[in-house]
């Protein structure tokens, strides 16, 4: 019987497992009479040889000796598949010496969360939630508990923990992808939950004055990206993953990728700010030019257009329109790369410059967003437009 299962070594021994960087497929193998092992290896981004389209691990068992000393034993006909990016080791295998091990409940999670293309920021979200209910009920499994013990860490956050009702939902939605997609447990007895019902809040809104006297206090690319953020109604995450291929300046356009829900759309370039622009793209391509000769200038690339086209991560056209003052090395890949701006120095200089100037509303990098909205509403363009413009699907 063909058994699937990760890779735990016999009683008394140990694996070693090693990476070989090949392009072809290999197959090592020993003319022992120990049993065929098939790796069947899918990497994720953190693994050190992601990024290659064909993987080959060598897996030695050690015997363990009297005094500590090990010996080899018969190593084992291996090949290796990349397919997906999971990144555990699964191997099947006909004949013993493995102990079916399941894999972790939260590793499980995870990989039903990236099937779904759900974004990382959503699956740190996920994670966090679920690993706070289990360790809430005393790191009980969760196919053990039912709606009892939801409802009671549902009702411990809003009684004891005090968070909003929008926080509570999303506790509620992390439980439910993990008792549908992940357990595969009947739901009905969720439909009996008590939702919180998020409160209908104004947003805060500056007036064009407001505006300006943020602006006029601002220096150096938090106030670009400031002024994008209200001429062009970009959120903030947006703005700072702009790349040099999404500005259009012959149409006056900014293509946004990739945007909230994964979506795309296009939006306004003001012209306002295009020498401004022009001159921070001729600051970026000398430091791109910097960094080629250094042997950097890289930067990250989506999904797997790395794999597709192993050189575009150092083409000028996929660079960062904002990138970062320092550069990092990638651990899986070795590449010197940049990221783009952190948002954390735009909020910081925004956050000082509504102090500056004297407002007492509690505005944010979002409120430009709200204001760009507005002030459209009150020049009487269509809600259908500023609709698009800003990426809603509903107003």
């Amino acid at each position: 019987m063909v058994s699937k299962a990760l890779f735990t070594p016999p009683s008394g021994s140990r694996a070693k497992i090693i990476p070989s960087r090949r392009s072809c497929p290999q197959v090592v193998r020993s003319g022992l009479s120990a049993p065929p092992l098939v790796a069947r290896y899918r990497p994720r981004p953190g693994a050190a040889w992601a990024g290659m389209c064909l993987h080959f691990l060598r897996v030695r068992v050690l015997s363990r000796r009297s005094g500590g000393a090990h010996t080899p034993a018969p190593m084992w006909a291996v090949t290796c598949e990349a397919a997906g990016v999971s990144g555990r080791a699964w191997y099947v295998s006909e004949g013993a010496g493995l102990v079916p091990r399941k894999p972790r409940l939260l590793d499980t999670v995870r990989d039903a969360l990236r099937l779904r293309h759900y974004s990382r920021r959503t699956e740190r979200a996920y994670l966090g939630w679920i690993r706070r209910y289990i360790v809430f009920h005393a790191k009980r499994h969760p196919a053990e508990m039912g709606a009892a013990e939801v409802s009671r860490f549902l009702s411990s956050l809003a009684v004891e923990g005090r968070v909003s009702a929008s926080t509570q939902n999303q506790a509620l939605a992390a439980l439910l992808f993990l008792y549908g997609p992940v357990l595969g447990v009947e739901l009905p007895w969720l439909d009996e939950l008590v939702r919180a019902v998020r409160p209908e809040r104004l947003p805060v809104v500056l007036s064009r004055d407001e505006v300006r006297a943020v602006l006029l206090v601002l220096r150096g690319t938090p106030r670009l990206m400031a002024v994008l953020l209200y001429g062009a109604g970009l959120r903030l995450l947006e703005c700072a993953r702009l790349r040099v291929k999404d500005l259009d300046f012959a149409a006056n356009q900014i293509v946004v990728r990739s945007g909230k829900g994964d979506r795309d759309r296009v939006t306004l370039l003001p012209a306002v700010v295009r020498p401004a622009l022009e001159r921070q793209l001729a600051r970026v391509r000398a430091q791109h030019e910097r960094d080629l000769r250094a042997g950097a200038g890289w930067v990250e690339l989506p999904h797997a257009l790395a794999r597709k086209y192993p050189n575009a991560g150092r083409e000028w056209a996929w660079q960062w329109v904002f990138p970062a003052t320092r550069t990092y090395t990638e651990r899986t890949t070795s590449q010197r790369r940049r990221h783009h701006l952190h948002e954390t120095v735009v909020q910081r200089a925004v956050y000082r410059a509504v102090r500056e100037a004297g407002l007492t509303k509690p505005a944010s990098c979002h409120t430009f967003r709200h204001s760009f909205a507005t002030h459209l509403l009150e020049d009487g363009y269509d809600i259908r437009t500023v609709q698009e413009l800003l990426g809603h699907r509903e107003c």
